[in-house]
């Protein structure tokens, strides 16, 4: 049998998980910033995610959970939310997360925005728009009629600190001579 066939729609988890206090959604930010912090000290841009999965005993927990790794992988598609996702997918034994949310520092790029879409995440909540890049600002991709999945959105989540410890970050990074790969 299929384990998602057990699970509630995404829409009903999206209103489980949109229904609890602030301080629910602030935890999983925190963990998902932690990610971020420590990206940021192996040189990886600062993104960090976290999935967490509703129980059926109406607690939730982390699935997964990880960073940017596209440096030290060499993998372009090393994005917190992708290895996050996996993890999720591997420890839930399917690739169906109708009963998990996606909490991530920075929103989500198209690519990311895509695997959201394909695994079914019921809702996506994030600290910090990308007015240039965003899957949702930019695209619309998690409200979009053509898709067959659109998650829930729940963002600015953890405050104004977090927007700007991102914002430092990349303007010291535009601060620092580029290095060359030659």
């Amino acid at each position: 049998m299929n384990p998602a066939a057990t699970n509630p729609p995404p829409a009903e988890t999206a209103a489980w998980f949109l229904a609890q206090p602030a301080a629910f959604h602030e935890k999983w930010m925190a963990m998902a910033l932690a990610e971020a912090r420590a990206a940021a000290e192996e040189g990886e841009v600062p993104m960090g995610c976290v999935v967490v999965r509703r129980l059926p005993d109406g607690t939730a927990r982390p699935v997964g959970r990880d960073r940017n790794r596209v440096e030290s992988l060499k993998d372009p598609t090393a994005h917190a939310e992708v290895l996050a996702i996996g993890q999720a997918a591997a420890d839930v034994g399917d690739w169906r997360l109708t009963d998990c949310a996606l909490y991530v520092t920075k929103e989500p790029c198209p690519m990311c925005g895509g695997a959201i879409v394909l695994g079914r995440l019921a809702l996506v909540a994030w600290a910090a728009s990308d007015p240039k890049r965003g899957a949702h600002t930019v695209f619309g991709m998690f409200d979009h009629p053509g898709l067959n999945h659109r998650p829930a959105t729940l963002f600015p989540v953890g405050g104004p600190a977090i927007l700007e410890e991102l914002q430092s970050f990349f303007r010291a990074r535009r601060e620092k001579p580029p290095t060359s790969n030659l």
